[in-house]
């Protein structure tokens, strides 16, 4: 970010030859007279010639190369007038890396080569396992809850508890700070795959579809992470 500033106050300014706009007589220029009734008022709208040796700050073409530069910086920053853009926003692979994530994004043939035919349905083609089908439905034991793609930790075994839907449910993600989700692994995504919206959850990591949240959830926040238990992987506690 800091060249990006450097390289805009380096660009080099131009004097700009002449000054205002003139019309050219008997042409209908803007400094032509049409008429009696016009004359004073084109004397008025002529600018006087320019004090010797002054310099306009910038002509339109040193304009336009500062706007592209701030552009540029405002791109790879990740923020628009110095707002953050949400990371769901955010360009998601350049040249095989994600530019919100720490590790190369695989290939399909390589995540099918890594999971389950389960896994990588539920995870990479957005599927659902059936309900009260999964090993974590009823695990009580303390430990985190990793994803099965890349190992990022996601849910804390503090916040799952019982909602009687058929998928391991959690009132928040791990690392969230009252509404603040930046720390957590997870982001939320708009989904309209089956008609209404849902707000689907997915690693921040390596993008694996987790499940879905809903607004139906314990207090107090409200919430209820249903996720499915083959994109998970659970690892307890050390005593």
């Amino acid at each position: 970010m800091a060249r990006f500033l450097c390289a805009l106050r380096s660009l080099p300014f131009r004097e700009v030859p002449g000054w205002g706009v003139r019309g050219r007589a008997g042409r209908g220029g803007l400094g032509a007279s049409t008429g009696p009734g016009d004359a004073g008022r084109t004397r008025a709208s002529q600018a006087p010639p320019p004090p010797p040796g002054f310099r306009f700050p910038f002509t339109c073409q040193d304009l336009g190369a500062r706007l592209l530069v701030l552009d540029l910086a405002l791109t790879f920053s990740g923020s628009s007038f110095g707002t953050p853009l949400p990371a769901h926003l955010l360009p998601s692979k350049t040249a095989g890396w994600s530019l919100t994530k720490r590790k190369p994004v695989l290939s399909k043939s390589e995540w099918q080569k890594k999971l389950t035919p389960e896994q990588f349905h539920v995870t990479r083609e957005k599927g659902t396992e059936p309900p009260f089908s999964g090993i974590y439905l009823n695990n009580k034991e303390s430990g985190m809850y990793h994803c099965v793609c890349c190992d990022s930790p996601l849910f804390s075994s503090e916040k799952k508890y019982c909602s009687g839907t058929g998928w391991p449910s959690f009132s928040e993600a791990h690392g969230t700070s009252g509404s603040d989700e930046s720390d957590t692994g997870i982001l939320r995504r708009v989904d309209t795959s089956l008609g209404p919206a849902r707000t689907e959850v997915v690693c921040k990591q390596c993008e694996a579809h987790l499940g879905h949240v809903f607004p139906d959830g314990p207090g107090p926040t409200g919430q209820r992470f249903c996720i499915n238990s083959v994109a998970l992987k659970f690892k307890p506690s050390k005593h």
